[in-house]
């Protein structure tokens, strides 16, 4: 299994940030638009120094440079938590001896404060970030480095990613590309891959659902 990590495992978004310092949401959502936009950060993902990111954005946009700074000096308060659900998802994975992968777009330089926050970034046999590699997804070279590393059968493999453009470029390579919405949907794609149990046939007649799923979680 290859999983995507933010959006899927982790909750990164700037508006974490950004409504702590925007009063009005749609002043917010226009500077995120057009000041510190995806495309900016995407140069950061892969291997852009970001003093030399904030550098030139505060060139261009002089009068911002207090919000733009924030981005960088304060890029952990943009990390909500986990996603709900799919680390115990992740976890059930695990214990049942599936590899575990990951391949996110990352900056290289942030991605030491993902790695601090969540234990479960241990359960992966190893992590690629786009930062280090300097490509990000869903350029092809990512996935091929991704491959090559660690010996990987795409055919033989599954890929995870919320973007629908990486899922596209995964299964373009032979990956099963897995689009996330949300874990139970993750949960239950897994479970028609043979991957994980249906807890919902292995319930005993007459058992509640929600004490199957506690003693599925508790077992």
């Amino acid at each position: 299994m290859v999983f995507d990590l933010g959006g899927v495992l982790i909750d990164w978004d700037p508006r974490h940030l950004y409504r702590q310092l925007f009063d009005d949401p749609d002043e917010m959502e226009s500077f995120l638009a057009a000041v510190t936009t995806a495309e900016w950060n995407a140069h950061q993902d892969a291997g852009r120094p970001w003093l030399e990111a904030i550098r030139l954005l505060v060139a261009e946009h002089p009068q911002r440079r207090e919000l733009i700074e924030a981005f960088h000096r304060r890029w952990p308060e943009m990390l909500a938590g986990e996603i709900p659900g799919t680390v115990d998802v992740l976890a059930e994975l695990r214990a049942a001896g599936v590899r575990l992968v990951a391949l996110s777009n990352w900056s290289a330089e942030m991605f030491p404060f993902a790695r601090e926050r969540f234990d479960f970034l241990a359960w992966f046999e190893g992590i690629v970030i786009s930062g280090d590699v300097g490509v990000n997804k869903p350029d092809p070279r990512i996935f091929e480095h991704l491959v090559e590393r660690f010996r990987i059968e795409p055919a033989a493999s599954a890929f995870i990613d919320d973007s629908p453009a990486n899922a596209a470029a995964a299964s373009a390579l032979g990956f099963r590309a897995l689009r996330f919405t949300d874990a139970a949907a993750l949960r239950l794609e897994l479970v028609q891959l043979g991957l994980l149990p249906d807890v919902r046939a292995e319930r005993p007649r007459g058992q509640p659902a929600g004490e199957g799923a506690l003693l599925e979680s508790t077992g």
